[in-house]
C-alpha cells in the first residue's frame, strides 16, 4: 500500500483524489493522477454513502448534452456534476472486524489515536477518572473538546485532575464537572445516577475505568466481596440506570484485563460463592482475575441485549503491569510494578486502546469485541460462553434487587 501524506483530519482526502456520488448514492473516489477509482477511502479504508434530500435550493436534473445528471441551485444559479450531499456523507457500518484495518499498535498513545478529531459537543462519563488511566482517558479526551464527567469517590482529588488539565488547556476547565461515585454502595450508585440524569440528557461514550487490585478481604456496606463489586456489580447496575441516556451514537468501554484468561469461574451453577467469596476461600488475584472476566462477560452480554439499539459496546485490556494506583494495597505488588515500569506501557499508552474503541469510525457497528493494543483480541474461551453470560447477567439483577429492595420499617 503506498504511503499517504500526513494530515490532521483521517477523513481529508490526499492530493490528486476527488469523491464522486454514484445514482444510487454510492460514494466513489477518483485519482486524478493515475486515472483509477475506487469504492473505499484511500486513508480509512471505509466506504460512503449519501442519504437524504438535496439540501434546500437544490435540485437534480439530466443534461442531455452531457449526458448526464447534473445539480442545480436555483438560487445563486450554480450548476455542478458534483452532488451537494457529499459534504453529508456517511460512512458504511463495518459489519466485519477483519475488514477493520489496523491503524494503531501498543505503542500508540490516546492522542495519537485522537489526532484531528474534534470532540465538542460530546459527553463521557469516565469513572475513576481522577488518576491513573482514567484520568489520562479523561485527559487525552478534554484536550479533543469532550465534555467530561468525573465519576469518582474523592472529589477533591477529581478537583486536582481538572486543574491540572486546565493548565494545558484553560478553555477544558468548563468542559470537566465532577460527581460523587461510590462503587462500594448500590444506594450510591442510584443517587449518582439521578443527579447525572438531572444534568445531562446524553452520554456518547461511557467508560467503566474504575477497580481494584490485591485488596485483603474486605465487603462492601451492601455485604459482597469488594474487588467483585466495585468491579463488576455497581458497573453492572451504573450503566443499566443509565439506559435512557444511551442512544445509537453511544458507545460503552469496559476495562478488564488479560488476566480474565485466568479466572476459575465454572461454566455451569454460578453462585454468588463463586464471585464473593468468604474470606477462607478467598486469594485477591483470582478475585481479580475473576472480576477481569465478569467484566468481558458483562460486555458480551450487554453487546447481545442491546445490539438493536445499536449501542456498541467493548472490552478491553489496556496493558500489562501498568503504573498506576492500582497496586497500592500491597507492598509486594508495588515492588513488583516498579521494577517492570521501564518495560510496560506509559499510562498515555494504555489509555489508548479505551479511547479508540470509544472514538473510532470504522468501529461504527460493530459490537461485542475484545479489544487489546487498539486492535481486536480473541478473549479466553470462558468469556465466550453464553451458559456463563446468561448467568453472570441473571445473578447480578437477583443480586440488584435484593439488595435494593425497600426496607420495611
Amino acid at each position: 500500500m503506498m504511503s499517504l501524506p500526513d494530515s490532521d483530519s483521517e477523513d481529508e482526502l490526499p492530493p490528486g483524489w476527488e469523491e464522486r456520488a454514484t445514482d444510487d448514492g454510492v460514494v466513489c473516489y477518483v485519482n486524478q493522477q493515475s486515472k483509477t477509482s475506487q469504492w473505499t477511502h484511500p486513508r480509512t479504508g471505509r466506504s460512503k454513502r449519501i442519504t437524504g434530500e438535496l439540501p434546500l435550493g437544490w435540485e437534480k436534473y439530466y443534461d442531455e448534452q452531457s449526458k448526464r445528471f447534473m445539480f442545480h441551485n436555483k438560487e445563486t444559479k450554480q450548476r455542478t456534476n458534483i452532488d451537494p450531499r457529499l459534504a453529508f456523507a456517511v460512512e458504511e457500518p463495518t459489519l466485519n472486524v477483519a475488514k477493520v484495518r489496523q491503524r494503531f499498535d501498543s505503542c500508540s498513545t490516546a492522542l495519537q489515536v485522537l489526532h484531528g478529531k474534534d470532540l465538542h459537543g460530546r459527553v463521557a462519563l469516565i469513572t475513576g477518572a481522577n488518576c491513573g488511566i482514567g484520568y489520562e482517558t479523561a485527559r487525552s479526551l478534554a484536550l479533543h473538546g469532550c465534555e467530561i464527567i468525573f465519576a469518582c469517590r474523592n472529589l477533591a482529588s477529581a478537583a486536582e485532575a481538572i486543574e491540572r488539565i486546565a493548565l494545558e488547556r484553560p478553555a477544558a476547565r468548563a468542559r470537566c464537572r465532577t460527581f460523587a461515585l461510590d462503587l462500594g454502595s448500590l444506594r450510591n450508585v442510584q443517587k449518582f445516577v439521578e443527579q447525572i440524569k438531572q444534568s445531562f440528557s446524553h452520554i456518547d461514550y461511557l467508560i467503566l475505568n474504575a477497580g481494584v487490585f490485591a485488596l485483603p478481604h474486605t465487603k462492601t456496606v451492601d455485604g459482597l466481596e469488594t474487588t467483585f463489586q466495585v468491579s463488576h456489580l455497581s458497573h453492572f447496575y451504573l450503566t443499566l440506570q443509565l439506559e435512557t441516556l444511551f442512544d445509537h451514537r453511544t458507545r460503552i468501554v469496559v476495562l478488564s484485563s488479560e488476566s480474565h484468561r485466568f479466572a476459575n469461574l465454572p461454566v455451569e451453577n454460578l453462585t454468588l460463592q463463586h464471585l464473593s467469596p468468604p474470606a477462607e476461600k478467598y486469594w485477591s488475584m483470582m478475585a481479580y482475575n475473576n472480576a477481569k472476566l465478569c467484566n468481558v462477560l458483562f460486555a458480551q452480554e450487554l453487546a447481545q441485549r442491546w445490539r438493536q439499539r445499536g449501542i456498541s459496546v467493548f472490552s478491553v485490556h489496556p496493558g500489562n503491569m501498568v503504573s498506576t494506583q492500582l497496586s497500592r494495597n500491597y507492598w509486594f505488588y508495588r515492588l513488583l510494578f516498579a521494577i517492570v515500569r521501564p518495560f510496560t506501557k506509559s499510562l498515555q499508552q494504555a489509555a489508548a486502546t479505551s479511547i479508540y474503541c470509544a472514538t473510532a469510525n470504522e468501529l461504527t457497528g460493530l459490537s461485542g469485541l475484545y479489544f487489546n493494543n487498539c486492535y481486536f483480541c480473541e478473549p479466553s474461551k470462558l468469556s465466550k460462553s453464553p451458559a456463563l453470560q446468561q448467568q453472570l447477567w441473571a445473578l447480578s439483577e437477583r443480586l440488584i434487587l435484593e439488595l435494593m429492595e425497600p426496607t420495611t420499617s
